[in-house]
């Protein structure tokens, strides 16, 4: 789906056709909106293309006729689905003429931008429209690391009330999300390092500022994703140790169970031989029997009790 914006009195306007200085916003092309762009517009056929691979890292190039840059950006898929922080691969296209943006899917930043949510944008600023494009970026990622956080929280409190497997499944998806996070980040940041030795920002020194912001914040968001990582993956080592612990604890309780069982059983199978035993005419042998019993289990169990197994 192709749409064109551009700014009215300080506001985002939607425009039914395409005009100079427009941003033209792509989302989930379809095979027609393709050979549009490849048509009307002078950039390379990768340009189009790169962004549509949900694998592509993040990269900047240049030629004649463009810039192009690919950003990873996070996306929330939802709480119900089996990843539901993940990162994609969004275009920025500026042109001679215009700014182009390209995703495979909806990404909230992308509608925050054309529904008018964020203030001060002119996509007649090309430059300045696509730091601020990164500077949002930079945010949602941390806006998406907090809410991981709480939900990591939320998952350890009730790990600690139950030790179930469900638990420690949920907080094993959370790592793998914070894996993937910082391998975008880490992407990010290389391109923008690049885009930062180039020089394409210094002539206006407002832009430079958003370029050291949208650098500061990135690199934020690196350290937060690490520190979150770090902590998640020594939780998870911990609550993995104190299982361990809990199942030693309970084999060695039933052990002990089992050795003290053991002993008035085996008294109990001699007791029972159709053969002639001591003092099986006796009339108290069973209650001396009985009493035989509880006195060697005793002992057992005050044994162990004093070895600390329990």
């Amino acid at each position: 789906m192709l749409q064109y914006f551009n700014t009215k009195e300080g506001k985002i306007n939607k425009l039914s056709d395409y005009e100079r200085n427009c941003w033209v916003s792509v989302v989930d092309p379809s095979e027609e909106d393709l050979v549009y762009l490849q048509t009307e517009f002078p950039i390379a056929e990768d340009y189009i293309n790169y962004p549509l691979d949900m694998d592509e890292k993040a990269r900047i190039e240049r030629d004649d006729d463009a810039f192009f840059m690919l950003v990873r950006m996070p996306h929330f898929v939802g709480l119900k689905e089996e990843i539901p922080f993940t990162t994609i691969p969004v275009g920025l296209i500026v042109t001679k003429e215009n700014i182009i943006s390209i995703c495979k899917e909806d990404n909230v930043i992308i509608d925050e931008f054309e529904n008018g949510r964020i203030k001060d944008i002119n996509p007649a600023k090309r430059y300045k429209f696509l730091l601020q494009i990164l500077l949002k970026a930079a945010g949602k990622y941390l806006t998406h690391l907090r809410e991981i956080n709480k939900i990591v929280d939320s998952l350890e409190d009730k790990l600690q009330a139950s030790m179930r497997n469900k638990e420690l499944q949920e907080l094993l998806k959370y790592q793998k999300i914070l894996v993937y996070y910082t391998t975008a980040l880490k992407s990010n940041e290389v391109m923008l390092e690049r885009l930062q030795r180039s020089g394409l920002f210094q002539n206006y020194s407002d832009d430079a500022e958003m370029l050291d912001d949208v650098i500061i914040e990135f690199q934020q968001a690196i350290e937060m994703t690490s520190i979150s990582n770090n902590i998640l993956t020594q939780m998870m080592g911990a609550y993995a140790s104190i299982i361990n612990n809990n199942m030693n604890i309970v084999i060695k309780f039933l052990t002990i169970i089992t050795i003290t069982i053991s002993i008035p059983t085996l008294i109990a199978s001699l007791y029972g031989m159709n053969i002639k035993i001591p003092a099986q005419d006796n009339p108290h042998m069973f209650s001396y029997i009985l009493l035989t019993c509880f006195v060697l289990c005793s002992g057992v169990i005050f044994f162990f009790m004093k070895r600390k197994w329990f």
